[in-house]
């Protein structure tokens, strides 16, 4: 007689692993969801983009489902942003030490919230990035047409910083 339960192999183990969504997941989530709602598109809009029901959209937002390569290229596309941008300020695995890094670009440069105050959501300080004022901010700031008013009202605010 022969025994029907199959031992687990590899394989079954890292397909577990593979499709429970992480913290990653989620900080991916709530950049797709800061980045939708600075353009002011409604998730019903970026499904349709590129070609999703809006519930799959909720659901990369809450970190619930994963998002895969080929759809996070789609969704930077769809919201004109470089794939870098969904994991900017996204903290480092407890493991990973500087020394064994490879920074890129986004890693290198200031995200936008630092530039500004010396608050970090690493250090517990609220998510900045996801308060409404701080949408209406940059929305405001981007409805500045002529580049150089633009500029001027950044150095404004900076100035008020000192």
């Amino acid at each position: 007689m022969t025994n029907s339960k199959k031992a687990p192999c590899v394989q079954d183990e890292v397909r577990s692993t593979v499709s429970r969504a992480t913290s990653t997941d989620a900080h991916v989530g709530k950049r797709i969801r800061l980045r939708r709602t600075l353009l002011g598109f409604s998730q019903e809009k970026l499904g349709e983009l590129i070609g999703i029901t809006f519930q799959q959209i909720q659901k990369y937002e809450r970190g619930t489902n994963r998002v895969g390569a080929s759809r996070l290229y789609d969704i930077a596309r769809a919201l004109e942003v470089p794939i870098t941008f969904f994991f900017e300020d996204l903290t480092p695995p407890q493991h990973a030490t500087s020394s064994a890094r490879t920074f890129g670009f986004s890693e290198t440069r200031s995200p936008f919230h630092r530039e500004y105050t010396n608050a970090s959501p690493n250090r517990g300080a609220p998510d900045l990035l996801s308060s409404k004022e701080t949408t209406d901010l940059i929305r405001a700031y981007y409805s500045i047409t002529d580049i150089k008013v633009r500029k001027n009202v950044l150095e404004l605010i900076r100035s008020m910083n000192n």
